[in-house]
């Protein structure tokens, strides 16, 4: 093989690469090496594609420059073997010929061929495809080391969220822990709690508290917005309703030296003081709290931005109560609205986080109020557990098991007329 005389401007590679010479030519390897060795690379030479193979093995040579001719195999049948054995980093294929045919151009670059020069090669022509394959040479070692800083990242972003929902799950196990009980009995009444996060952790709370031998309080609260955040405030909510006495702030101490229940509405602007001039926070929280007495029957109750509590007539009657009212934590004037009713027996109260009539249809439409009603019309016959999985169920069913919030719920039953606690 004969190289023309010429001269080309140094490739200068950022790194002394390693250039492998493949042809059965002795004469015709040393004067590519000479070329190449001026231009600063390094050179090994091979006569045959099975020394080459070695080589390409124990050096693993940046550019190839191998004749299409060789013993062994073809050097088309070298590339492909020189291709297969690339995983980790890019190598550069120059096949040299005195082929022009454009068919064996094209089985040349199927084969894995990046650059065909046809011989004879003049030193210019060589050396500038050189500093050509210099510029991919570069760049795929740019991704390569861009590849293997988004791997290390990576792998450290899945330690991190490994930790993440180690903690998230724990959490979630003390934050079912704040409802201490999910069931209680109080004279002729039943008393059912549900929370369902959406995520690990939620911002939906619900509980009950005795406050004498004649009354219980209960509530439920939604926090805005999911997650961390919003589970710390139920936390602290919780606290503040589910202490003991003298920590509830629903409760205050009686003349006799036993406990009364604050107001329904008092309870309300103490809370959404706390809110605004103590913990001073950006967020706020919807709430239905009531004060039911155990032996009337008889309910005083404020919503605060909550749905509309639902009560269940004995008959089968469904009523909406409330006027909606104020979230807690947005003004500082807010005032709050005490609304009153009585549950004989039979009758039933049904109060629920927009969690549940707000789960969608393929459609898009949400269940609603009137969604509910049927709902509740349809399990009149259930109590306690089984109407509130079943009211879960069904909604479930509604929305194809798809919920973005949290559901939670809280029910209070009156047992009809010589029926007894189950």
């Amino acid at each position: 093989m004969m190289i023309a005389d010429g001269h080309a401007p140094n490739p200068a590679p950022q790194t002394q690469r390693l250039v492998l010479i493949v042809d059965d030519s002795r004469a015709q390897r040393r004067t590519l090496a000479v070329q190449m060795t001026r231009a600063g690379y390094q050179v090994a030479e091979a006569a045959n594609s099975r020394e080459a193979m070695r080589l390409c093995l124990e050096r693993r040579p940046d550019i190839v420059i191998s004749d299409w001719m060789i013993p062994g195999h073809s050097g088309l049948e070298f590339c492909r073997r020189f291709r297969a054995m690339q995983s980790d980093r890019y190598g550069y294929f120059i096949l040299l010929t005195s082929r022009n045919d454009k068919k064996d151009i094209a089985e040349g670059l199927r084969a894995g061929a990046d650059e065909f020069l046809t011989k004879p090669v003049s030193g210019a022509e060589l050396l500038a495809r050189l500093a050509a394959s210099e510029r991919i040479l570069r760049m795929e070692e740019k991704l390569r080391s861009a590849n293997t800083r988004l791997t290390a990242a990576l792998t450290k972003l899945r330690e991190t969220q490994t930790a993440i929902e180690r903690d998230l799950r724990e959490a979630q196990r003390l934050q079912q822990g704040l409802v201490r009980e999910c069931h209680g009995s109080f004279g002729d009444f039943d008393l059912s709690l549900l929370m369902r996060p959406a995520g690990h952790v939620g911002g939906d709370l619900v509980g009950f508290f005795p406050i004498n031998a004649g009354r219980v309080g209960l509530f439920a609260l939604d926090v805005a917005g999911h997650g961390v955040a919003s589970a710390l405030l139920c936390a602290r909510l919780a606290a503040l309703l589910s202490g003991t006495n003298h920590q509830n702030v629903a409760i205050r101490a009686s003349d006799s030296g036993g406990c009364d229940p604050k107001p329904p509405v008092e309870v309300m602007r103490l809370l959404n003081s706390l809110m605004l001039d103590e913990l001073r926070i950006e967020s706020y929280f919807t709430m239905i709290y009531a004060d039911l007495n155990l032996w009337t029957g008889h309910l005083r109750l404020v919503q605060a931005g909550h749905p509309h509590p639902m009560v269940q007539r004995a008959d089968g009657r469904i009523e909406s109560i409330g006027q909606g009212g104020l979230p807690i934590g947005v003004f500082s004037q807010a005032d709050y609205e005490e609304l009153q009713v009585t549950l004989a027996p039979g009758d039933r109260l049904f109060i629920y986080s927009d969690g549940l009539t707000e789960c969608e249809n393929a459609r898009g439409d949400p269940l609603g109020e009137e969604g509910l009603h049927a709902i509740l019309r349809t399990n009149a016959t259930l109590h306690g557990d089984a109407l509130l999985e079943s009211i879960c169920w069904s909604a479930a069913h509604y929305s194809s098991g798809q919920r973005s919030d949290d559901i939670s719920a809280v029910l209070v039953e009156r047992r009809s007329e010589g029926a007894s606690c189950s």
